[in-house]
């Protein structure tokens, strides 16, 4: 009988596509001199979890569409609000979750107070780290709370024994912490390479599926701020969450980019606290808080993140330059869409602030780029150019188009009640969401079709 022996195979360290040979430029990305050598052993880890160990290839058959059944997922509820949301109501059984953050943002004080919950609800967990030592992670687990016996840890990278250990101790719930330092003996490469990560990935991704544990994985992000490693990575998993954040500030975000049993759209608000990340179940009134008084520049704008309302305070400071080139900076908003808009003010309404330096600022350090914004951007350049502060009870959103029109946007209803259960009292809105929010009572709706009627209001 023939023995099988490893094959050399090259992995681009960008995207993760394999070729048998070495390639100048990746046909995947299109980067160049990004592909490096690696042996992987002809046999793959994955295959200790197939049911099927014959050998025999299993045939599947063509089924019609309406003879598919199916039932609803099951869910395990978490027991922060905050990240069900995210997760679409809960966790799925037998999903594979990666989340991604910078390094310090919190992923894993996040999923420690997870396992915390689980555990409280009667749930075993398996909190699996190859950075920290038992002893680091019960030090920051003091800082949280107490914590039942069904949450048992351990420290180790090679996941062949990891795995040995899941298919012995049977947990609900397995944390691993984190994918970049598993190393898998069926690859011959350090950890953190594509292939690793590939391949501990997928044995991951069998484990879950075949045994129906519920697995995450903390996965590290590159200065673009995207998951390290291949791009197949955020493929392979069910949900991909990226846990977002400012070291100046002590909010975080909890953002959905990929969930196959939910909704892409939701997010959920944490505050970092001396006991750990709590949960921000109004938003809005957080990013209020602290609001000027009669301070020109200064608007109240309506987002919406996901299905989720958020109101926020928007300021600018329009002075003149003392350059022949002036400055524009937006700190939360798309730089090129402030420009936009200045020039729409210049164009449509004769404002002259062509000669002037414009600052323009989302309180907070949240980071929106939704055409609603439109609104409460020009309104807020406007202010700060006459000098003349606006009604502090107003709320705006609205886009506008570059022949100055304000045009409609979605969720407006949602939009309005939002504003009215913080005790605003107008609401200026696009002329054509008008009808769509009759019904609404206890707040002064002012719809406008252009730009210079908003700007009559000042």
């Amino acid at each position: 009988m023939a023995v099988k022996k490893d094959k050399s195979v090259f992995f681009c360290q960008n995207c993760g596509y394999e070729s048998s040979k070495w390639l100048g430029q990746c046909p995947g990305c299109r980067e160049w001199n990004t592909f490096v050598e690696e042996r992987v052993k002809s046999a793959s880890a994955a295959a200790k979890f197939a049911p099927d160990t014959s050998g025999a290839l299993r045939r599947s058959k063509p089924e019609i569409i309406n003879n598919v059944s199916f039932h609803e997922q099951e869910r395990i509820k978490t027991g922060i609000d905050e990240f069900d949301r995210v997760l679409g109501g809960g966790l799925v059984k037998g999903s594979l979750t990666l989340i991604g953050g910078d390094p310090g943002i919190g992923k894993s004080t996040l999923l420690l107070q997870v396992c915390r919950q689980f555990a409280k609800d009667g749930l075993k967990v398996l909190y699996i780290s190859g950075e920290e030592s038992v002893v680091q992670i019960k030090m920051r687990a003091d800082r949280i709370g107490k914590f039942s016996d069904s949450l048992f840890l351990m420290c180790e990278t090679n996941l062949d024994l990891i795995t040995d250990t899941v298919k012995e101790s049977q947990p609900q719930i397995v944390v691993i912490d984190s994918i970049q330092t598993m190393v898998s003996d069926s690859v011959q490469s350090p950890a953190g390479s594509v292939a690793q990560v590939r391949e501990s990935t997928s044995v991951l991704m069998q484990m879950a599926k075949i045994m129906g544990v519920s697995v995450f994985i903390v996965g590290h992000v590159t200065k673009e701020g995207t998951v390290a490693g291949p791009r197949v990575l955020e493929h392979m998993v069910d949900t991909v969450l990226y846990f977002e954040g400012d070291s100046h500030v002590s909010y975080r975000i909890l953002r959905g980019v990929k969930n196959r049993f939910g909704s892409t759209d939701e997010i959920g608000v944490f505050e970092m606290t001396e006991t750990g990340l709590s949960q921000v179940m109004n938003p809005s009134e957080y990013m209020l808080s602290g609001r000027p008084e009669n301070a020109s520049g200064a608007v109240v704008a309506c987002c919406m993140e996901g299905t989720r309302p958020i109101l926020l305070e928007l300021q600018a400071l329009i002075c003149r330059t003392n350059f022949g080139f002036p400055k524009r900076q937006a700190n939360g908003t798309d730089y090129n869409r402030l420009n936009i808009l200045m020039a729409v003010l210049e164009k449509r309404v004769g404002l002259q602030i062509a000669d002037c330096d414009a600052y323009v600022n989302l309180a907070g350090g949240l980071k929106i780029n939704e055409p609603a914004l439109d609104l409460a951007i020009v309104m807020a350049v406007v202010s700060g150019y006459k000098n003349k502060p606006l009604d502090p009870g107003m709320v705006f959103f609205g886009e506008v188009g570059l022949s100055g029109e304000v045009r409609s946007v979605s969720y407006a209803s949602q939009r309005i009640r939002e504003a009215l259960k913080l005790g605003f009292t107008t609401c200026v809105l696009p002329s054509s969401n008008l009808a769509k929010t009759e019904g609404i009572k206890g707040i002064k709706l002012i719809g406008v079709r252009s730009v210079k009627e908003a700007m009559d209001l000042i």
